[in-house]
């Protein structure tokens, strides 16, 4: 099930507020744990069996960790067998059939790959379901007592799927003492509309074209560019839209979810682009994985090795396949350049367009290798993108102009704040701003259905990560 559809719209999300608001407090958190699960269930039933068992095995161990927080071995103890098993079936689940591909390519045994479905949104809820234990370990949380609780936390369906990953010292309290008002429901609401939007109006219609593109092989140079603008404002759409859906239901429950995206398309450098871009994910990276490992505290040597480290992980989080480690690595060599010299001596002295261009070809590129997973034909099309496009290579780059011109306009628009500000003044501008507001919400709403009724299925695109 996901938020763009008519069922989800008109069916699920309607049965569970009124569940929600009905039941006395006292079973809101069962009510959301129950309807979640159903959630989780709609599409794969059998691996709502997975989601259970890693609410019984996270939930034992921050309990065992709380009992001996004060005997630093024994709860470490647990806090390793908390890891090992979540990292050990998302290792099975999303890298094994990778994994044994890659050995017998090398090997030549001729061993049959493993076919195992990906469980959706097994990355986002396993990094969770670690920052649990890792977070009453630390202190910085209290463990929860109760199941129903804890399966609150982790399962609670807005952001089980996609993001944003949200910490277990950030949500505790939530969970246990949160209060509904009219006015976040109201914003919830809005915050709903504003992602069903930018997913079903822009991004879907952008992937259109960047499939199309995909399908062509090595595609001439207009085409080629067309081809990765639309996918580079395609996945933010898709992404942030997904985002800030689940943000807009975290609030019709009474919760507030962390945003996930602040217009990383504006950025002026690589590092700056990714403290913009999923910053659920990069902060988690960095509170479990960079700051363990030493930060940028033990020198230049040390920082250089642990943003490699780090960057190469988030590459292969993202998906089981090689393309995803380079798109990791090449992350990693341009922010460490960065840091080495690049911001100081040369970003720092140019003009901000000239940073912004760079920031913005840097992700382009990167896009191609995320979305290409045949390494050699990402180099192909890059090729293509600068000039070198063999002879007679199928050509629909000016059909696509003409076609998605005005779309991606309004895509590299909508990705800045200016629209939304704007939007935001006219809201506030007085009756008639408001009136007008209002009618343009109701305007774009029923343009989407109109799409939603005529369009084919389109997934989240990070739903498989």
């Amino acid at each position: 099930m996901i938020f763009s559809s008519l069922f989800f719209i008109f069916i699920f999300l309607p049965l569970v507020l009124v569940a929600y608001y009905l039941v006395p407090r006292k079973f809101k958190n069962l009510c959301l744990v129950l309807f979640s699960l159903v959630f989780y269930a709609w599409g794969e039933p059998i691996y709502v069996l997975l989601m259970i068992f890693t609410i019984l095995v996270d939930y034992a161990c921050g309990l065992c960790v709380a009992r001996f927080i004060d005997r630093r071995g024994k709860a470490k103890l647990f806090i390793t067998i908390n890891i090992v098993i979540n990292l050990a079936l998302l290792g099975f689940f999303k890298y094994a059939g990778m994994l044994v591909g890659t050995f017998d390519a090398v090997t030549g045994l001729g061993l049959s790959i493993p076919e195992v479905a990906l469980p959706i949104g097994i990355s986002f809820y396993t990094f969770e379901s670690m920052s649990y234990a890792i977070d009453v370990y630390r202190r910085e949380a209290p463990a929860m007592r109760n199941i129903i609780d804890f399966a609150a936390y982790l399962s609670f369906f807005p952001h089980l799927v996609a993001g944003p990953i949200v910490r277990y010292e950030a949500l505790q309290a939530q969970v246990l003492n949160r209060r509904e008002t009219l006015e976040k429901f109201t914003e919830g609401t809005k915050r709903f509309l504003t992602g069903l939007f930018k997913k079903v109006l822009i991004a879907d219609n952008l992937a259109i074209l960047a499939e199309r593109v995909q399908y062509l092989g090595t595609p001439s140079t207009l085409t080629a560019w067309m081809g990765i603008l639309a996918f580079t404002f395609q996945i933010y759409f898709d992404f942030s839209g997904y985002s800030d859906m689940a943000i807009g239901l975290g609030k019709m429950f009474g919760f507030e979810l962390p945003e996930n995206f602040d217009h990383p398309y504006v950025s002026q450098s690589v590092s700056e682009f990714w403290r913009r871009w999923h910053m659920t994910l990069g902060g988690w990276f960095r509170e479990y994985v960079y700051i363990p490992l030493g930060g940028n505290r033990k020198g230049r040597l040390c920082t250089v090795r642990n943003l490699a480290i780090v960057w190469v992980l988030t590459g292969m989080w993202h998906g089981a396949s090689w393309n995803f480690a380079f798109w990791g690595a090449y992350y990693a060599v341009l922010i460490i350049l960065e840091k080495l010299f690049l911001q100081k001596k040369v970003l720092d002295k140019i003009p901000a367009f000239f940073r912004w261009l760079y920031s913005f070809l840097a992700a382009a590129i990167g896009w191609l290798f995320f979305s290409y997973t045949d390494i050699g034909q990402a180099f192909s099309v890059l090729a293509s993108m600068f000039g070198f496009a063999p002879e007679g290579a199928t050509s629909l780059g000016l059909y696509a102009l003409l076609t998605y011109g005005l779309l991606m306009l309004i895509a590299a628009l909508c990705s800045g704040p200016l629209a939304r500000n704007l939007f935001e003044k006219l809201r506030n501008a007085g009756t008639a701003g408001k009136v007008a507001w209002a009618l343009g919400v109701a305007g774009l709403f029923i343009i989407t259905l109109s799409f939603l009724v005529n369009s084919s299925y389109s997934p989240f695109l990070y739903a498989k990560f």
